[in-house]
């Protein structure tokens, strides 16, 4: 009799928990990067009345017989299911549309996290709303990307020094089909100096020969000493590669005489002196400063975090998770490498579906009611044989 008081008990208490879980989903359905939570139950176990018998001869066989106890938690599961993205037009919301975690550090202490509505401190560095610093791989001074992690400092005091022209280069078609000596082709380029400061300058294209065209740069076509670059008759690739003049590499590997337009493009290095004007991120994470010279640099690039069990993870609060011993190791690597895109201006919403909690939250009414009439109905029992005795 009081085996079935006892599972009722233990009924009523899995779906108080259920209820804690479904009041948590509901009390998060818009926190930005919620993941919702679900519980499973499992019996628990059984007391075995007679055990099972194999068939005889003259006999067949007999299952067991056994009296369950109750049921007890199975899970509690994170469901990391991927949420819409709603727009907000802010540059420093982000939200990941795919696989991936923002990486934040606290000291030492890493979290992993979808909320990506980031901050900039006092000192320029992109935060989430607790103060915890987003994590990206740095660039070196080419700007090309590391594989350290670090923090992302948007400086908008910063000024991009200015850089003397050391390297012109050449590319795209000069037209087989000119007319020797005839019309120069002209392009104007900038050239920065040693002292940050810019001017222009005219590069003239002029065909010599079948297989030849004189270049002047900064130079009239009338210039006796015209730099000359010679073509492959076979393949129209050129012949001459890099010619050193003041100081200045010139680099015509890249340019070609072939039938066609001519369509040569002359590029020269250097740049002057530039203030941060506005920043923004990119699809990939790279964060792009735009500087009053024109140039973009990237500042760094979001590092993304992913797990082989993602529903491993430990909730810490605040919107963040820790890895557990039987998450995986995070394997961090920039969005796009087997993982999901970064939106700017948007965030992810809470993957919490009203309709379905409620839909749960009665189920788990209509069972903790149910038990609770074990409860009773068994109370009722024992009463009776109570008064067997008057």
């Amino acid at each position: 009799m009081l085996r079935s008081m006892y599972s009722g008990i233990s009924g009523m208490k899995n779906f108080q928990t259920k209820l804690d879980v479904i009041g948590n989903n509901i009390a998060n359905v818009n926190t930005y990067g919620f993941k919702k939570g679900r519980v499973t139950f499992k019996d628990t176990m059984n007391q075995m009345v007679s055990g099972a018998s194999a068939a005889q001869d003259n006999r067949g066989g007999k299952n067991p017989i056994q009296v369950g106890l109750g049921s007890t938690l199975a899970t509690i599961d994170t469901i990391h299911t991927q949420s819409s993205l709603q727009t907000t037009g802010r540059s420093l919301d982000l939200a990941i549309s795919g696989d991936g975690y923002f990486i934040v550090n606290q000291g030492d202490a890493k979290f992993y996290t979808r909320a990506g509505n980031f901050y900039l401190d006092d000192n320029g560095t992109l935060v989430n709303g607790d103060g915890y610093k987003v994590q990206a791989f740095t660039v070196n001074a080419n700007g090309n990307a590391t594989n350290q992690l670090g923090d992302v400092a948007v400086n908008v005091n910063a000024v991009l020094p200015a850089v003397k022209t050391s390297k012109i280069e050449f590319s795209g078609n000069l037209s087989l089909d000119s007319v020797i000596g005839g019309t120069p082709f002209t392009q104007q380029i900038q050239i920065v100096d040693a002292n940050g400061n810019t001017r222009r300058a005219d590069v003239h294209f002029v065909k010599a020969s079948a297989t030849e065209w004189n270049v002047f740069v900064d130079k009239p076509t009338t210039d006796p000493s015209p730099l000359v670059v010679t073509f492959d008759p076979t393949t129209g690739d050129s012949t001459t590669n890099q010619i050193n003049v003041n100081g200045i590499d010139i680099d015509f590997s890249k340019l070609t005489q072939n039938t066609g337009s001519t369509n040569a493009l002359v590029n020269p290095d250097g740049n002057t002196e530039g203030s941060l004007e506005s920043f923004n991120i990119g699809s990939l994470g790279e964060v792009n400063g735009v500087y009053s010279n024109g140039l973009v640099r990237t500042l760094g690039i979001l590092a993304l975090a992913k797990f082989s069990n993602s529903s491993g993870l430990t909730k810490a609060g605040g919107n963040l998770f820790q890895e557990s011993i039987n998450s995986g190791v995070a394997n961090i690597n920039v969005a796009g490498e087997g993982r999901g895109s970064i939106a700017a201006g948007t965030l992810e919403m809470s993957n919490v579906d009203l309709s379905e909690e409620f839909t749960e939250m009665i189920s788990a009414q209509r069972g903790f009611q149910a038990n609770t009439r074990i409860i009773t109905t068994s109370d009722e029992i024992l009463q009776e044989l109570v008064n067997l005795k008057r």
